[in-house]
């Protein structure tokens, strides 16, 4: 079996770090990149803060990020789903009742 891992060196709040992985190296990159501006805005609010407490605050923000999208799509899967009831009822009530059996 073929390994299709990489190992792609990022730069995050000015380490580099080799991440090894199957994700497209830009992929990667961007993930990187997106967690080294979180933490570096951390640090602008936080000036005297350990780059380990930077980190798990900008950990905490992007975890935020996380479940607040989680919910949203909770919501609109929900919306989506109570749509779905309300054309399938309509659409029961315009079919003869011979045709749904």
């Amino acid at each position: 079996m073929e390994d299709k891992k990489q190992t792609v060196t990022v730069a995050i709040f000015g380490e580099s770090y080799p991440i090894r992985g199957e994700a497209d190296t830009e992929y990667i990159m961007q993930v990187a990149s997106y967690l080294d501006n979180k933490m570096r805005e951390v640090a602008e609010k936080n000036s005297n803060k350990s780059p380990a407490k930077v980190a798990i605050l900008a950990a905490l923000n992007i975890t935020d990020e996380l479940f607040q999208a989680r919910q949203a799509a909770s919501v609109e899967v929900k919306e989506f789903e109570e749509k779905t009831q309300t054309i399938l009822h309509w659409l029961e009530g315009k079919l003869p009742s011979e045709q749904l059996r």
